[in-house]
Parts: C-alpha cells; sequence; structure tokens
C-alpha cells in the first residue's frame, strides 16, 4: 500500500482494524496480570479497575520485566562497545600505539552515553516498556531530541510490517488539550467546539512515520490540516520512534505477549483462587441452628453473656457447616500445581527451588542459570530491536547536541554485549569452571596450578561476569617489587643493614646489565 500521499489520522484509521486481534487479547492477558498496563476503551480517571483474585501473575510480570531490564541495561556497566575496525586501520598502516590511544577514546565515548542514559532516566521508560512487551506484546518508544523518552502502549499507536519483518508505516493518536498547543499550531487549525471554546477540550494529534526509499518521511495533522514546521526527512538507522515486539512471527506487523502464551493456566488459576475466596467466606460465616421443636429458646442463647447459665437442652443447637473440605483441598492442590508451572514461565526462582531441608547454593545458581537461559531468544530480538536503535539514536543526538565527537560509520560500529552476549559469556564461565574442577580431581590441585595460567585465569573470568580488571588484580611488576621487597626483609632480619645494602647494590646492578643488554 502506498500511504504516503495521505494524511496522518487516514493513515491510523487503515491501519486500525488490523490491530484488533492483538488488543483484544492483550486486554485480556492484561485482566489477569496488570490492569492499568492496558485498560478498557473509554477507560478514564474516574474509571475503577478490577482486581484479580491471584497476584502470581502480577508477581510474575513486575519479576521479569526487572530481570530483563537488568540484562538489557545494566547499571554499572555498558551494555555495548564502540567496535573499530583494526584490520582497516592497520592496512591503512596506523601504527599501534594510535590504535591504543583510538581504543581509550572510544571508552570515554561509551561513558558518556551511559551517563546520558542516566542522567534522562531512560530506565524508567525502558522498565514500563518491558512491561507492555510482556503483557501485550507490543509497544512504541519515543526519543525526542529534546530528551527524555515515552511509551506508547498498543492502544495508540498502528504499525504495518514487510514479510521480513521490516517496518512500512508507523502511525500514533494522542490526545491533548487545545490549550496546550502553540499559538502557531492554533492559527491553523480550529477549534474543536468553537460556540463554547472551553479551556478543557481535548484534539487528537496523529503522527504518520513512513518509509520512503533510504529514510523516513514524518508529519503530523490535526483534524486533517497539517501542522506547519513538523515534517521532515530522516535516515532510516536515526528515528526517534523505535518500535518494539515480544515476539517476532512471520507474516504478522505485531508480536505476541508472553502473558498470552500462558493465558490458559492464569484463567485457570484466576477462577480456582476466586472459588475458594468465596467458598472460605461462606464456610467462615458461623450460623447456629436451634430446634423449633425443642425447649431451648433463641432469645435465651442470644442475650445471654459469655458463662452465663442458662435452662435448655445442648441437642437442640447445631453449628451450620458446609462440608466442602475435601472439594476445597482438591482445588488447593490444583492451584499450587499451577503456581509452580507459572513461578517457573516467570523466572520465579523460589518456585523453581525443590522444597527439602538441605538445598545447595550449587542447586540455587543452576537453577536461576537454567531459567535465565530460556528468555536467549527474546535477548537476541531485543537486542537487534531495542539497544541498537537505542544507541544509534542516543548517539545522534548527543552529536547534534556538540556532546560527543562524530565517528565515522565505516570505521566504528556500536556492538552489544549484554543479553545473549552476556549470557553466553555465563556458559563460558561454567564451562571454564568444570574443567578446572575436573583436571584438579585428575591431576591434583598442584599440577593444575603448575600448569594453569592464572594471570590468564582472572582475565577470563572477570570478562565472563563483567567486571573491569585494572586496579584489581596485581600486575606482574607489582608481584615481582613485592617479593622482592619480602626477600629484603627477610635479609634485614638475618644479615643486618650492611646486608640490605649490599644486596640492594647487587639488584641494582643486575637491573642495569640488563638493561644494557637490551
Amino acid at each position: 500500500m502506498n500511504y504516503e500521499n495521505q494524511t496522518a489520522e487516514q493513515l491510523y484509521t487503515k491501519l486500525e482494524g488490523n490491530r484488533d486481534t492483538y488488543l483484544q487479547r492483550g486486554r485480556q492477558a492484561a485482566k489477569l496480570t496488570l490492569p492499568y498496563v492496558l485498560t478498557e476503551e473509554g477507560f478514564g480517571s474516574a474509571s475503577r479497575l478490577n482486581t484479580p483474585f491471584q497476584g502470581i501473575g502480577a508477581r510474575g510480570v513486575n519479576n521479569l520485566a526487572s530481570k530483563l531490564l537488568l540484562a538489557l541495561l545494566p547499571p554499572n556497566s555498558p551494555f555495548f562497545r564502540l567496535q573499530v575496525d583494526n584490520q582497516k586501520l592497520q592496512n591503512e598502516g596506523t601504527p599501534e600505539e594510535v590504535l591504543s590511544e583510538i581504543e581509550a577514546a572510544l571508552r570515554k565515548v561509551e561513558d558518556n552515553v551511559m551517563s546520558e542514559i542516566a542522567s534522562e532516566r531512560y530506565r524508567i521508560a525502558v522498565h514500563e516498556a518491558l512491561k507492555q512487551l510482556i503483557v501485550t506484546g507490543n509497544a512504541l518508544l519515543y526519543m525526542p531530541e529534546e530528551g527524555g523518552m515515552r511509551v506508547f502502549r498498543i492502544d495508540r499507536f498502528v504499525i504495518e510490517r514487510d514479510p521480513m519483518g521490516n517496518v512500512l508505516y508507523i502511525a500514533t493518536k494522542e490526545t491533548l488539550s487545545y490549550e496546550a498547543l502553540d499559538d502557531e499550531i492554533k492559527e491553523v487549525i480550529q477549534h474543536p467546539n468553537p460556540s463554547t471554546k472551553g479551556a478543557m477540550d481535548s484534539v487528537n494529534l496523529f503522527t504518520a512515520i513512513c518509509r520512503y526509499g533510504d529514510k523516513w518521511l514524518v508529519k503530523q495533522d490535526i483534524n486533517g490540516t497539517l501542522l506547519p514546521k513538523t515534517g521532515g526527512m530522516l535516515p532510516l538507522d536515526k528515528s526517534p520512534y523505535i518500535p518494539l515486539r515480544f515476539s517476532r512471527i512471520d507474516g504478522e506487523s505485531y508480536g505476541r505477549g508472553y502473558v498470552e502464551e500462558y493465558l490458559g493456566d492464569l484463567q485457570s488459576l484466576e477462577s480456582l483462587t476466586k472459588a475458594i475466596v468465596e467458598g472460605s467466606a461462606a464456610a467462615a460465616k458461623v450460623l447456629f441452628l436451634i430446634n423449633p421443636n425443642g425447649t431451648t429458646r433463641p432469645k435465651t442463647l442470644s442475650e445471654s453473656p459469655n458463662g452465663a447459665i442458662v435452662q435448655g437442652n445442648a441437642a437442640d443447637v447445631s453449628t451450620l457447616q458446609l462440608n466442602k473440605f475435601n472439594d476445597f483441598r482438591v482445588a488447593a492442590e490444583t492451584i499450587n500445581s499451577i503456581k509452580d508451572r507459572l513461578g517457573q514461565s516467570f523466572l520465579l526462582t523460589s518456585s523453581s527451588i525443590r522444597n527439602a531441608e538441605r538445598v545447595t547454593a550449587e542447586e540455587v545458581r543452576m537453577i536461576s542459570m537454567e531459567l535465565e537461559s530460556a528468555l536467549g531468544g527474546l535477548y537476541s530480538l531485543l537486542s537487534n530491536e531495542l539497544q541498537l536503535p537505542l544507541v544509534n539514536r542516543l548517539m545522534s543526538v548527543m552529536q547534534k547536541k556538540k556532546s560527543m565527537p562524530k565517528l565515522p560509520k565505516d570505521l566504528v560500529n556500536p556492538v552489544i554485549v549484554t543479553g545473549i552476549e552476556a549470557l553466553g559469556r555465563g556458559h563460558d564461565l561454567q564451562k571454564l569452571d568444570a574443567f578446572l574442577a575436573g583436571a584438579a580431581q585428575v591431576v591434583g590441585p598442584e599440577a593444575v596450578s603448575t600448569y594453569v595460567n592464572i594471570d590468564e585465569y582472572f582475565k577470563r573470568r572477570a570478562t565472563s561476569l563483567g567486571i573491569k580488571l585494572p586496579g584489581l588484580i596485581k600486575t606482574q611488576e607489582e608481584i615481582a617489587q613485592e617479593q622482592q621487597q619480602a626477600q629484603l626483609m627477610q635479609m634485614a632480619e638475618k644479615l643486618g643493614p650492611s646486608g640490605i645494602k649490599a644486596a640492594s647494590d647487587q639488584s641494582l646492578a643486575e637491573q642495569q646489565q640488563q638493561q644494557a643488554t637490551e
């Protein structure tokens, strides 16, 4: 379809019908987890949200969103690296010293980008977007040049992709107050209620982002009127709009949410929990039944204080009981079974650990690693559709603000180092530890310490854990210097000051001889 010649409102209206199925499924999933993530149509400030009877859905979504946020945007380390094409620079005759200086300069650029992310509080918006992805499967990020980030829900945007999954068209709908518009825009559009001209009257702002060759065509309109100074062309990799989806399905423009995959368990848990809660409330109600043909009078029992002596027959009084214990027990066992399955699905480690007196820390670590590995496919998708566009857009904005230099595209490219990459390094660490443990059992710890390069082992382990080594691990020169000082201290205890001077002179002579040889 060709929508370039249509208004943004027309584009939104034409693509709106293809979104209905995903919108309904998203609202159904939100009802059982976090109802505020995607509310019903017509929801307003005076409307009420229905609270689910079970909380495992909300807990699972919050837990999974937090884990994804920490994996994709770790707080204490960059989630990307600026990689230099060293081979191309070496072919051009660039010295090794210059390559090292370039690497050091790029590390500073990475730190500046991460500082920008922290100062603009992008993580808050990304966490909100992750909740939208988990529940509804779709979200749209908007990063203006002024800074900050906004999240569009699926009921506020439409999208169309080609069979390869590339975005062709995006249209958004925003409801704004008429008084909040600029005076220049007010002169172009008409007031929604010309007769009253109320200050609280609202208008719908439509934005269209259309792919036009190797660029994006952006335009905005209100009531079919194109707004001035809002259109323009943007490069493909620097668009302020970043569409996200939880799962990639061939031939579909929208994604499917994670909650949708476990909707059956959540619906069953909701029904069973509601039945037990309402049944327990009915069973907790205390009612006394009195034989109408007996000698005990109801007024005597109701008006008698505690410990009073009254006339009556105990056989005339009985307590109403439901006798539904066995039925409730079956429902409770089913609920526990469903909770265990959902706990594993939403990476709730406490639900996956067996109930026993002795559970080792290694068992807990292995279970956590297994649960994290289940998200490998999601990490791959989000690294391409969230992290890379986020870095490219942020670097573009910072370059326009002159807060970072422009980088040549043919030499420097951002590479994602978290998510699936971090997951792979975690598996490498597991294999490395298993190798050393097995070697120690076969040949003994002494042989391992003899053959293994400790310095290289520390480097690989720190890389797998994402820890910076400089300043933490001593260098070979520092170790040699400490050993030499220890020898001098031992000689001082044995030979005295004269022995120290002789040893120092000898060590100095050896160093001078070694330098002369070099």
